[in-house]
């Protein structure tokens, strides 16, 4: 249970810490333990001022989230902010200073807000990060953040969740002083005997009005802001409900937008886009518990030294990952030319970096110096590790692993990025298949979050836990999942654009499935995204599933008959849309003809009811049948838990995260509805829409999708 500890030492200052490990949230006890000893502060006559602080080098990481999202009984509107916060705390009569270090986010940034003074250690990390649960600062951080950094900063900090550092903190007026971590809280003990002393002011924040903008000039500042929001976030509607707020602040005063503050955080607490996100984030966290893999003791064995076969675009973002991270990369190509082109596109990864002011120059220098080249496998006798991120072929692929296996040391991973390629054939010619692993990236390797770490029934549980290990030094969000053609990312998606090339035979329009799946929030429509990935990976990943799962594939000419005529997609400036020089895309009239002879040769009529599709049934015509293969990956296990299908369509295909992921997403329109819809587009369109048996067997008993239920023949 969280709680706090209050000491008062011989200088008489109370320091009041709080203790709830691991980042010492806010929960309601701790609030409760926090207000009990603050009152007994207040009483004492031997306690001259207050310190807050957080246990074990970490002020606090903020509210407790699972309070939010989850049906849980809140307190009153207002009770934390206004009573608690305001009328308590900011308004006592003795000095209080807050001591952060580590991470002061959220409530912890609020509170500390709420103090007279606020110390800093110069690395520790202070932000308002409420928006991405779909919430917004409910302790009076909508009022106090703008009052002590100005109206344009604090919006761009509260809006884009993105917290500061110490140093910046500082500079901006957030922070009253810099300490080192040693020293913190016998400074802010000495800072709040200076304020009760009269050598330094006593401020209540929220009354502060020298950073305020001119109320004409924040108003602009507050249409522009709006205007932002609705531009990046059109279907989000907190980013405008906490701009309402801080303008109620602006012009009524800051008791106002206190109560203005409490009301808006307890409607969206129980908002559907905040049960949503709650869910993301402890999907997110729940990725690397590994039932029969992780709780079992094994240790991370230490990993240095990493071959990578391969420096197109896939392999080349691997190593630029690697090597940011400070692990020691051999880049093997098959030539001079090839081996060049792949450390260039490393070297520019890395300036693309240093440009935008991610990456020092020094720390430039010191990754490119991790990074080898070689044309043979001669320096992969001293290797960890190797990632293949070859062309998807399987003979290739089966002649590289045998040579691995030849290469080096009995000890290292054996890995492949490929994307949809089952493992055991690609390991066919090996005795090692224990230290076989997927290992698959998502392109750009060195900037999307998720790794996808694929395990054959032989793999060992200590090469998990090892890849685990990596995928977390480099910032990468682990999945799990079992053997099978597609993985789970990629099996899941694979009906997304065969779906749309259905419809489109029968006579929807490219270009409004595109809309309305963007509307929707995908980052592209799937014939946007069959451009950008490009036609001969599409044919060739096709193939892969036409092969395995004949039955409800969809066979559409239309992708081969595009490319017959050397329209590859984005790189060759024609696919389903044309292409300027600066890579916009704009539909082509000249499309149309192209979809006629795929039409005439499959021998697909026109379907009145799909030519006028409304938006409604292009969402679900395109994504139930991804929830149903969603629904076989569960079935079979290659997935844990459903939360898994939810982070990886979210962090791999960039389903929109305030919709929860596509399991999540689908249970809020119940299994029951999606059969029934299913089962109709069957009848009418073939074997590509029927229903798998767990849909169905949830539908007839009206259970959700997510529920989870021991598999009888797991993968994992």
């Amino acid at each position: 249970m969280g709680h706090t500890v209050m000491e008062v030492g011989p200088h008489g200052v109370a320091i009041i810490t709080i203790v709830n490990p691991p980042v010492n949230s806010l929960s309601y006890d701790v609030f409760h333990s926090l207000k009990e000893n603050f009152d007994q502060a207040i009483q004492r006559d031997d306690v001259k001022a207050i310190v807050f602080t957080g246990a074990k080098g970490r002020f606090s990481g903020g509210f407790d989230i699972s309070a939010f999202g989850g049906g849980k009984e809140r307190p009153k509107a207002g009770w934390l902010s206004v009573e608690i916060i305001t009328d308590t705390i900011e308004a006592a009569r003795k000095p209080l200073v807050a001591a952060i270090d580590g991470l002061a986010l959220g409530g912890g940034l609020e509170l500390a807000m709420a103090c007279n003074a606020r110390l800093s250690t110069p690395t520790a990390q202070l932000g308002l990060p409420e928006l991405q649960l779909g919430i917004i600062p409910g302790l009076g951080g909508t009022q106090r953040l703008p009052r002590l950094v100005g109206l344009t900063k604090a919006l761009e900090m509260i809006l884009t969740s993105k917290p500061v550092k110490g140093k910046e903190a500082f500079s901006l007026g957030l922070v009253d002083g810099l300490v080192s971590p040693d020293d913190l809280v016998n400074a802010a003990c000495q800072w709040a005997l200076d304020i009760l002393g009269h050598r330094r002011p006593w401020i209540a924040s929220l009354y502060k009005t020298d950073k305020l903008e001119p109320l004409g000039e924040a108003g602009e500042i507050l249409k522009f802001a709006r205007a932002q929001a609705q531009k990046r976030a059109p279907n989000l509607q907190h980013p405008l409900v906490c701009i309402d707020v801080i303008e109620v602040g602006v012009v009524s005063g800051p008791r106002a937008g206190l109560w203005k503050e409490a009301e808006a955080s307890q409607g969206l607490g129980a908002s559907d886009t905040c049960k949503s996100l709650v869910h993301i984030f402890f999907a997110q966290r729940g990725t690397s518990k590994i039932p029969g893999v992780t709780d079992c003791g094994l240790v991370p064995r230490q990993v240095k030294n990493i071959a990578i076969l391969g420096g197109g675009l896939m392999g080349s973002g691997i190593a630029t990952a690697l090597i940011l991270s400070s692990y020691a990369v051999i880049l093997k190509e098959v030539n001079e030319k090839f081996l060049d082109a792949g450390i260039n596109r490393i070297k520019a990864n890395l300036l693309s970096r240093v440009k935008k002011g991610k990456l020092t120059q020094d720390k430039f220098e010191k990754a490119i110096s991790l990074l080898k080249g070689t044309l043979d496998y001669e320096s992969f006798r001293d290797v960890d590790m190797v990632i293949e991120a070859v062309i998807e072929n399987v003979s290739l692929k089966q002649h590289i692993f045998a040579d691995l296996e030849k290469y080096c040391p009995p000890h290292c991973i054996l890995a492949s990025n490929t994307s949809t390629i089952n493992l055991n054939l690609i390991g066919k010619r090996t005795k090692s298949q224990d230290r076989i692993v997927g290992a698959h990236f998502f392109s750009p390797a060195h900037v999307m979050p998720l790794l996808e770490i694929v395990r054959t029934k032989q793999t060992s549980p200590q090469v998990i836990v090892d890849v685990l290990d990596i995928s977390k030094k480099i910032k990468k969000i682990p999945v799990v999942v079992g053997n099978c053609t597609g993985f789970a990312v990629n099996r899941m998606f694979f009906p997304y654009t065969q779906a749309g090339l259905l419809l489109v035979e029968r006579g929807a329009d490219v270009y409004q499935i595109d809309k309305v799946i963007t509307k929707f929030g995908m980052p592209m429509g799937p014939f946007r995204l069959a451009d950008l990935v490009g036609f001969g990976v599409a044919i060739a990943t096709g193939m892969e599933f036409i092969q395995n799962f004949p039955e409800r594939t969809y066979k559409s000419m239309l992708i081969p008959l595009l490319q017959e005529d050397k329209r590859a997609g984005e790189t060759t400036r024609k696919g389903f849309y044309l292409y300027d020089d600066k890579r916009k895309a704009s539909p082509d009239p000249e499309l149309k003809n192209y979809i006629e002879k795929a039409r005439s040769i499959t021998g697909v009529s026109l379907d009145p009811k799909l030519v006028k599709l409304q938006e409604k049934d292009i969402l679900e015509m395109i994504f139930f049948p991804v929830v149903n293969e969603a629904c076989r990956i569960l079935d079979e296990g290659i997935a844990v838990k459903a939360a898994d299908l939810d982070i990886c369509a979210v962090m791999g295909m960039g389903f929109p995260p305030y919709r929860g992921g596509i399991i999540f997403w689908a249970d809020t329109l119940g299994s029951k509805y999606i059969y029934s819809r299913l089962e109709r587009w069957s009848e009418l369109y073939g074997e590509f829409f029927k229903p798998c048996a767990y849909l169905a067997a949830r539908a007839a008993k009206g259970i959700p999708l997510s529920a989870y239920v021991e598999q009888a023949k797991s993968r994992l």
